[in-house]
C-alpha cells in the first residue's frame, strides 16, 4: 500500500465556527427530521428530462461531425463530447446513490446503459466504492485516494498529472484495466456489458457510414478531454483534505459560476460539501442545502473558495488563501 499524505489543504480552526446543531440542522449539518423529507424529495420527471436531454446532446454533436465532415467541426465535437461523458458520471453519480429516480430498476438501469457503460465505467462497483468513500472520506477503503494525496503538489508535478491525462495515458491505463477484468471470473460479466455498450455506439457510426469517428468523437475524447476534466474537479472537491468527522475538513466548497458548471461540474455537484453532508439530498436540491449551512453558519465565507482557478492554484502553491 502506497503512503499517502493528506491534510495540506484543510482550512484553520478559525474559520470553521462550531455552530451545529441549530434548530433546523442535526450536529452533522443534516437537516432536521421535520425537513429531511422535503430536502430528499427526487423530482423524477425533471431528472428524467435530464437524462434525455444529455443524450440529446450527444446524438446532436454526433450528426453535426457526420453532416458536417469538416476538420475544425470534429475538433469542436471533439472537445464537447468530453463535457457529455462529464454530465453521463454526474448523472452515473446520482443513480449510485438512488437518487435520480424514485423506482430502484430504472434508476440502476440508467445508471448502467445511459450514463457509466457508455463511459467505461462498472455501475456497481463505482457504487460499492461511492459508499465506501461516504462512509469514510480518508479512511482505509478511500477509493479515490490517488486522486486527493500529496496536495499541495507543486506546479510540476500538477503538470505531470495533467500531461498524463491530455495525452491518454491515464485513459490508456483504465482501458488495460478494463481488459485485465475478462481474465476474472467474476470480472468478466461486468467487463462484457461495457464493450457491449461500446459496440453499440459503435454500430450508430458505422450505421451513419463513418465508423472511424468512433476513435475521434468518442473513444479519445473519453481517453482525454473526460480525464482531463475529471481530475480538475476531482481535486478541488478533496484535494489535500484528511479524515474528519466534520465535512468542512474533508470537502472544499468553490462558489459555482457558468462556465465550470457547463465545462465539469454539471448538475449542481459542484455543491459537493452540501451533497457530503447529505448523500441522500438530490442534485437539484443541493444549492438549497448550501444556503442552509451558510445561513447556520456552518460554511462562513471565509470558507468559499471565489472560483475553481484559486482553488487550483492554492494546490499547486500550497498557500490555503479562499479570500
Amino acid at each position: 500500500m502506497p503512503e499517502w499524505i493528506t491534510g495540506g489543504m484543510v482550512p484553520p480552526p478559525a474559520l470553521m465556527p462550531q455552530v451545529l446543531p441549530t434548530g433546523r440542522l442535526t450536529e452533522t449539518g443534516v437537516p432536521i427530521r421535520e425537513l429531511r423529507d422535503e430536502f430528499r424529495r427526487i423530482p423524477t420527471i425533471r431528472n428524467l428530462l435530464t437524462v434525455i436531454s444529455v443524450w440529446v446532446q450527444v446524438v446532436g454533436e454526433i450528426w453535426l461531425a457526420v453532416w458536417a465532415s469538416n476538420p475544425l467541426v470534429w475538433a469542436v465535437v471533439f472537445l464537447l463530447m468530453g463535457r457529455n461523458f462529464a454530465n453521463m458520471a454526474i448523472l452515473g453519480h446520482e443513480a449510485s446513490h438512488r437518487i435520480l429516480v424514485p423506482n430502484r430498476r430504472l434508476n440502476d438501469f440508467i445508471g448502467r446503459w445511459l450514463a457509466f457503460y457508455p463511459n467505461f465505467t462498472a455501475y456497481d462497483i463505482y457504487r460499492r466504492s461511492r459508499m465506501a468513500h461516504h462512509r469514510e472520506e480518508f479512511g482505509p477503503a478511500e477509493p479515490d485516494m490517488n486522486l486527493y494525496s500529496g496536495f499541495p503538489v507543486g506546479w510540476k508535478s500538477m503538470a505531470r498529472k495533467f500531461g498524463r491525462d491530455i495525452v491518454g495515458i491515464t485513459g490508456a491505463r483504465n482501458l488495460i484495466g478494463l481488459l485485465a477484468a475478462f481474465g476474472s471470473e467474476r470480472g468478466r460479466p461486468i467487463a462484457a456489458r461495457i464493450v457491449a455498450a461500446q459496440l453499440l455506439v459503435l454500430a450508430v457510426f458505422a450505421a451513419v457510414g463513418r465508423p472511424e469517428l468512433y476513435l475521434l468523437i468518442w473513444l479519445l475524447p473519453w481517453m482525454t478531454v473526460w480525464k482531463v476534466l475529471n481530475r480538475l474537479r476531482s481535486i478541488a472537491e478533496h484535494g489535500g483534505m484528511h479524515k474528519s468527522s466534520d465535512r468542512r475538513e474533508t470537502t472544499h466548497h468553490v462558489h459555482q459560476s457558468l462556465i465550470p458548471r457547463f465545462w465539469f461540474a454539471p448538475f449542481n455537484t459542484g455543491w459537493h460539501l452540501a451533497h457530503h453532508v447529505d448523500p441522500g439530498v438530490p442534485f437539484r436540491r443541493l444549492p438549497k442545502l448550501q444556503r442552509e449551512l451558510e445561513d447556520a453558519g456552518y460554511v462562513p465565507d471565509g470558507l468559499i473558495w471565489p472560483n475553481y482557478r484559486t482553488l487550483w492554484k492554492a494546490l499547486a502553491k500550497g498557500r490555503y488563501s479562499p479570500g
